[in-house]
């Protein structure tokens, strides 16, 4: 094995010694008790990100039947929006456009989850201030205690920034670890997955 794989690796398993674990199991009750109200999920990301968004979708929808859309899985709303409108007021027309309620929740999947003063990320920002007002759930996983997201959320899981040089593919690679383990937590699951289903 390589020293960088080696590496690597035992990054990432010190990363997943230094989560915060109840932080997790608080994401699984708040997102069980939308979705027990009728509530809807709106998942957010952008880049690497909103492939996990859509991926989320998948999985929120099939296995635990919570009714869940990714505003950048219709590419052409997507850009027609960005180019009508600008990039930093895609989210919250669309939300708007999705009525949404103080019964649904976003679910932000973001690197550094957004920053006012660098101007980064200003889309997920507005769409976060949009649900506050509203009043719904918001809830992230995020690779930055610092972000946005992560100071306004009800709920976030931060992937610890123990190694800064390799910040993004850490928080990327371990938020499908962490939105997978959501799929398949008792308070959230109801629907078997195939292949467990097969090897009974």
């Amino acid at each position: 094995m390589s020293s960088f794989v080696e590496r690597y690796l035992n990054e990432t398993r010190q990363i997943l010694n230094a989560v915060n674990v109840p932080t997790i199991e608080h994401l699984a009750q708040g997102l069980s008790a939308v979705r027990a109200h009728g509530g809807r999920l709106f998942i957010l990301g952008v880049g690497g990100s909103a492939g996990h968004a859509s991926h989320a979708v998948n999985d929120f929808r099939k296995i635990c039947n919570f009714e869940a859309y990714a505003p950048t899985d219709n590419v052409c709303e997507l850009t027609a929006r960005v180019n009508d409108d600008g990039w930093e007021s895609v989210f919250i027309e669309w939300l708007k456009g999705s009525r949404m309620t103080q019964s649904d929740a976003l679910l932000v999947f973001s690197v550094g989850g957004g920053n006012k003063q660098q101007n980064v990320s200003v889309g997920l920002i507005r769409a976060i201030d949009h649900a506050k007002e509203l009043g719904a759930k918001i809830f992230g996983i995020v690779g930055s205690a610092d972000g946005y997201t992560a100071q306004e959320a009800d709920v976030c899981v931060v992937v610890p920034p123990l190694f800064p040089a390799r910040r993004t593919p850490h928080s990327e690679g371990l938020a499908a670890v962490f939105w997978h383990l959501l799929v398949s937590h008792p308070d959230l699951a109801q629907t078997e997955t195939k292949w467990e289903s097969l090897t009974k």
